[in-house]
This record gives C-alpha cells, sequence and structure tokens, in this order.
C-alpha cells in the first residue's frame, strides 16, 4: 500500500525521511523562553541536558545542525561549541536570512531543513522549511501553520523528542544503541 498524500501522518514520514538539518532558536526552543541575568548583570546560559544529547546525536549522524537569534545571545556559544554545533547565527538581523545563509552555505534546500520555532519571529522560516514544528508552548498562531507539534515545552526536551523522531524515521536511532554495557 503506497502512503497517501490525505493521510497526514505518511506526509509527516516522509518530511521525517527528507530532513538532513536541524535549525534552531536558541530563545523560546533551547532556553524555554527565559533570560535569567546574575547578580553582576550577565546573562546565564542554560539548555535542557536532554536537547543537548540530540544535538550532539543528530550531528553525530551527520546531519547539519544550526542555532539562530536575533539577540545577543553569544553566551551560548561556547555551551554549544563544546556539543559540537558550530553554525550560530547569534545576534543575527533576521532570523529568515540567518536560515538562508545556513542553508546556502551547507548546499542544502528547503525541504530537506527542519525548524523548530515557538513565536511569530519564527513564521517566516517556519513557511520555508520541509518539516516546520513548533513546542507544545509555541504560540497558538503556529499551531495551524506547522507540520508537527511537540508533546513537550522549549527548553524542555522539544529538540530531544524531534531529533528522536527524524532518526528513527532514517532507522539511525535506536534505544538498543543507547543502552549502558
Amino acid at each position: 500500500m503506497q502512503p497517501s498524500e490525505a493521510d497526514p501522518s505518511s506526509k509527516i514520514q516522509q518530511a521525517l525521511a527528507a530532513v538532513r538539518a536541524l535549525v534552531i532558536p536558541v530563545d523560546g526552543v533551547l532556553n524555554g523562553g527565559r533570560i535569567t541575568i546574575d547578580g553582576s548583570g550577565r546573562e546565564i546560559c542554560s539548555i535542557s541536558v536532554r536537547d543537548a544529547t540530540a544535538l550532539k546525536e543528530a550531528l553525530k549522524h551527520g546531519f547539519h545542525v544550526a542555532v539562530v537569534s536575533e539577540r545577543n545571545a553569544e553566551v551560548y556559544r561556547p555551551l554549544l561549541e563544546q556539543l559540537g554545533v558550530t553554525e550560530l547565527y547569534l545576534n543575527a538581523e533576521s532570523v529568515f536570512d540567518a536560515y538562508v545563509s545556513f542553508r546556502d552555505a551547507a548546499g542544502l534546500d528547503d525541504d530537506s531543513c527542519a525548524y523548530i520555532g515557538d513565536d511569530l519571529g519564527d513564521i517566516s522560516v517556519l513557511e520555508q522549511v520541509g518539516f516546520p514544528v513548533t513546542p507544545i508552548d509555541g504560540t497558538d498562531y503556529l499551531r495551524h501553520r506547522v507540520a508537527y507539534i511537540s508533546a513537550y515545552e522549549g527548553g524542555k526536551g522539544c529538540v530531544r523528542e524531534i531529533v528522536e523522531m527524524i532518526l528513527m524515521q532514517q532507522g539511525k536511532w535506536s534505544y538498543m544503541d543507547h543502552r549502558e554495557a
């Protein structure tokens, strides 16, 4: 039986199979929409360990991973680079322009890119990519404009869920591969 274009799950499976790159905003998706400032006025970087593990797993399987922010989120650079993420567009003038720069530099097309966005500033990229996603706590306006709504909030495992979905669909993820010896 051939997958039906009318079957939403088949469309999702086809989109997942095509993904070769993941683009993630810092604000709302990696940091859960929280900006924490210490007593000295410096921003503190914090992301979910599950999301961090997922980023490493995606990179291990040859995926391109980019992180974007329209504000000065340089505090995230050391952690992201430690995880292996080197495509960082922090303090970008436009998330959309950062996405296009990343896509073109990596030699990708829109259908091979997934984007997880949670707010109105993400709409232009969500409308462009092959697999647009929003966390469960993403703004209501996005819910009808994405292919998938994560069961998890931004900053609380959303990235992990999406990376697992992509890798499982492509036969690159197995829970058996991750058990302790």
